[in-house]
């Protein structure tokens, strides 16, 4: 029998190499499940890692990797700050609805004036927005003591099935057009549009955003009381009472914030690379941010690169998808090995292997 047995201190060695293991068994669990579908498993993970970095037509790919990766780093900043408290918000997804949402009524409120003001305005809506739909799981919580993981997760439904629904078909449907539902363009209205920053290379305000919010999430959590107080909730609550730290103000702090940064990718997406509201903008970052969040380690750095490589993944799935035919849902699955594989070797860090019986906790 194997047993676990739970290390006096956390492994240094293991918490730097669970991410490098991780990727290595979705790479490999991943070929055979490739092989499976009948697919070579070099071809798929070629066309999927390879491609669109150093193929061929890589200058086309590399133009699409920061539009992915920007909002995947902005949501998972946000994220991870409430994580490494203990405070988990699952719901970002929602928030990032709510506030392209915002945004774009803000903006069209106006339409079709073309002040400069309108884009800064929307902005500003749409991180209040995700920061107000991040509220409603936050207060429950310090005052009810409900937990946020479910009303979080069940304002996903609502803000898709419910607002997003209602959006597109109704109060945001663009009156001019008779197709299919969606509200007016954004990207081609100058007052709203968010284009590239730098020709070529995808950089939008949206990427902009996202290098704002690490550096400023590294500096909260190296230089500043409050990250402090964040890191020493997740490494040690009950010292952190007697440290002074109020959990209610900690947890009113990481939700509102990470919800206002979920908002803002989410009105960046629909000024930019979506275009317009529509009834299938929700995209799926708000949970893929989560995958990118624990793979970068909660550290606002690491979430760069892993953001980048997961942005990768989708890149490089689409191209695996046209050419090879490899269906969306494998490419899914392929893209949630990472986390599963993670949290399965992250128990390292915590615990070591030993032979025996029972699990010592």
């Amino acid at each position: 029998m194997i047993r676990l047995e739970r290390r006096p201190t956390p492994s240094r060695f293991w918490s730097a190499a669970a991410p490098i293991l991780a990727v290595a068994l979705t790479l490999v669990v991943g070929a055979l499940m490739f092989a499976a579908l009948g697919k070579d498993p070099f071809e798929a993970l070629r066309a999927i890692f390879w491609d669109p970095v150093f193929g061929e037509f890589a200058f086309y790919f590399r133009g699409q990797l920061l539009v992915k990766a920007g909002p995947l780093i902005l949501i998972a900043v946000g994220l991870a700050l409430g994580f490494r408290a203990g405070i988990w918000n699952i719901g970002a997804e929602g928030q990032y609805i709510v506030g392209a949402l915002a945004g774009a009524a803000a903006g069209l409120a106006f339409y079709p004036s073309d002040s400069w003001l309108i884009f800064p305005l929307m902005v500003a809506c749409g991180a209040l927005g995700g920061f107000l739909w991040a509220m409603i799981p936050a207060l429950l919580k310090v005052t009810l003591g409900v937990n946020e993981i479910l009303v979080s997760l069940m304002l996903v439904y609502v803000a898709e099935r419910s607002l997003l629904a209602s959006a597109a078909v109704g109060w945001l449907r663009n009156p001019d057009t008779v197709g299919f539902p969606g509200s007016r363009n954004l990207s081609r209205w100058e007052a709203s549009a968010n284009p590239e920053l730098i020709a070529g290379t995808g950089a939008h305000w949206g990427v902009a955003a996202a290098l704002i919010a690490v550096i400023f999430a590294h500096v909260l959590l190296t230089r500043h009381l409050t990250g402090f107080h964040i890191r020493l909730t997740g490494a040690a609550p009950r010292a952190a009472r007697f440290a002074g730290v109020v959990p209610g103000r900690l947890v009113i702090f990481c939700m509102g914030f990470s919800g206002a940064l979920a908002g803002l990718a989410g009105l960046f997406e629909a000024t930019g690379p979506a275009g317009q509201i529509s009834i299938d903008f929700a995209s799926g970052y708000g949970f893929t941010a989560i995958i990118v969040a624990f793979l970068g380690r909660l550290n606002p750095l690491g979430i760069v690169a892993a953001g980048l490589l997961m942005a990768v993944t989708y890149v490089g799935g689409d191209n695996a998808a046209t050419n090879l035919g490899l269906p969306a849902a494998a490419i899914s699955a392929f893209q949630g090995m990472l986390l599963f594989f993670l949290l399965a070797v992250d128990v390292l860090t915590n615990f070591r292997l030993r032979a025996g019986k029972g699990v010592t906790a």
